[in-house]
């Protein structure tokens, strides 16, 4: 009998993957659910290959955050790409002392191998996730930006 969640379309998938993650169902085991052995994975931040690297990356990731969530928005699909639109929002305990929930508009784009994701790359402004919210960083940042505006 077939799991439920490969019974899914892959975009829906991928969401529910998002949707349950958490820093104690972060696992090979999860993640080996939509994401081929051989996972090749960017982010603005860092580029992961294999799917026990990615396992190790989003297994820190998620332990250094006291709240996370995804929303979906629209997504695309065409042959063997998708497109999904989300915002993620976290609360780390080093950022406003834990007590500011931070917004971040991104995008995936997934290229499936086998009913499996292949190539995952995040698109999203790596200053309004982290750097615009660090003390002294984040002053200078935002003052550019509003020059530039």
């Amino acid at each position: 009998m077939m799991p439920e969640t490969e019974a899914l379309p892959r975009h829906e998938r991928f969401q529910q993957l998002y949707r349950n993650l958490s820093a104690s169902t972060v696992n090979k085991e999860s993640l080996g659910q939509c994401y081929h052995p051989d996972i090749q994975f960017q982010d603005p931040f860092h580029q992961v290959s294999g799917l026990d690297v990615l396992t190790q990356y989003f297994a820190a990731m998620y332990e250094n955050v006291s709240y996370i969530h995804f929303e979906f928005h629209r997504s695309w699909q065409q042959d063997n790409t998708s497109f999904i639109r989300w915002t993620m929002s976290y609360r780390h305990p080093k950022l406003y002392a834990g007590k500011q929930v931070i917004h971040v508009e991104g995008g995936s784009e997934l290229i499936w191998r086998d009913d499996l994701i292949i190539d995952h790359r995040d698109f999203f402004d790596g200053g309004n996730m982290l750097y615009e919210h660090l003390p002294v960083l984040g002053w200078a940042i935002r003052k550019l930006k509003g020059r530039m505006l």
